[in-house]
C-alpha cells in the first residue's frame, strides 16, 4: 500500500500539494478507463507524473492525480473542482502526504528513505490496532470461568449518532460487495467492514453522522436472504 492509499476523505484544510486527492468519482467505472478520463481532464494543466486509483473497498470512487509541480496542480483544484466526470461532480483537495513519483523526484536515496519510513509507520499502527483488538478481547472476556463485569451503557436503540452503523443479524454468507451495494445509494458513503471470524456482524461508515442518520432510516427492516438486519449506531 502507498502513503496515498493512507488519505482519507476530509474536510480539513490542507497544506498546497503537487499531489491532489479526489472523491466523488463514479465506482462503476473500471480502473484503466478512470485514469484514461482523468488524464485527459488534468493534463491540459501541467504534466502527470502519474495517477493513482485502486478497485478496493477501501479506496473505491476515489482518485490521486499527481503533478509535476505544485502550482499545477493548484490551478487544477481551482478549476476542476466541481466538475462533472460521469455525471457526478468532482470533489478535490490537496492530498494529505506526498505521493512515490514526487518524492522520486528528490534521488533514490530520499526515495529509499522515504520508503522505509512509511513502512515502518505501518507497522506500528498494525501493531497498535492488534494490542488494542487483544485489550478489548480480554476485556470483554471471562475471568477465571465467570463473565467480567461490564458497565452498563444505554440500549443500542438509544445511542446516539454516529459516523459508523453496526450491522447485525446478518447472513453468515454476507459479503462487503453485497452491502456496498445497499448502503452506497445513501449520501456521504465511505467503506464496509466485515470482521473476520466474525460472521453475522459488519460495519458501514459514511462521511458525518447526518449522513448515517439517513441511511439508518433508510434502511428499517431491511432483509438480506431471510434475515432481517439489526442496525444501531456504533458506540463512540
Amino acid at each position: 500500500m502507498t502513503d496515498l492509499e493512507q488519505n482519507t476523505p476530509d474536510s480539513e484544510d490542507r497544506k498546497p500539494s503537487e499531489t491532489l486527492y479526489l472523491r466523488n468519482l463514479d465506482e462503476s467505472i473500471k480502473i484503466p478507463l478512470l485514469k484514461e478520463s482523468l488524464d485527459a481532464v488534468f493534463s491540459p494543466y501541467g504534466n502527470i507524473l502519474d495517477i493513482v486509483a485502486h478497485g478496493n473497498i477501501r479506496m473505491r470512487g476515489q482518485a490521486f492525480v499527481v503533478f509535476d509541480d505544485m502550482e499545477a496542480a493548484a490551478t487544477a483544484l481551482e478549476e476542476v473542482q466541481g466538475f462533472e466526470l460521469f455525471d457526478k461532480p468532482m470533489v478535490i483537495q490537496f492530498a494529505k502526504s506526498k505521493s512515490d513519483a514526487t518524492v522520486k523526484k528528490a534521488g533514490e536515496e530520499v526515495f529509499q528513505e522515504h520508503k522505509k519510513f512509511r513502512l515502518e509507520a505501518k507497522e506500528r499502527r498494525k501493531a497498535e490496532e492488534e494490542a488494542a483488538a487483544k485489550k478489548r478481547k480480554r476485556a470483554g472476556g471471562a475471568i477465571a470461568g465467570r463473565p467480567s463485569k461490564r458497565v452498563a451503557g444505554p440500549p443500542d436503540e438509544l445511542l446516539p449518532p454516529n459516523k459508523i452503523l453496526f450491522l447485525q443479524n446478518l447472513p453468515d454468507d454476507i459479503t462487503a460487495d453485497m452491502l456496498t451495494e445497499t448502503f452506497e445509494k445513501f449520501p456521504g458513503f465511505f467503506e464496509v467492514r466485515l470482521v473476520p471470524g466474525r460472521k453475522g456482524i459488519g460495519f458501514v461508515e459514511y462521511e458525518a453522522d447526518e449522513n448515517a442518520v439517513v441511511a439508518k432510516e433508510g434502511t428499517v427492516g431491511i432483509t438480506f436472504g431471510d434475515k432481517k438486519a439489526k442496525i444501531t449506531f456504533a458506540r463512540k
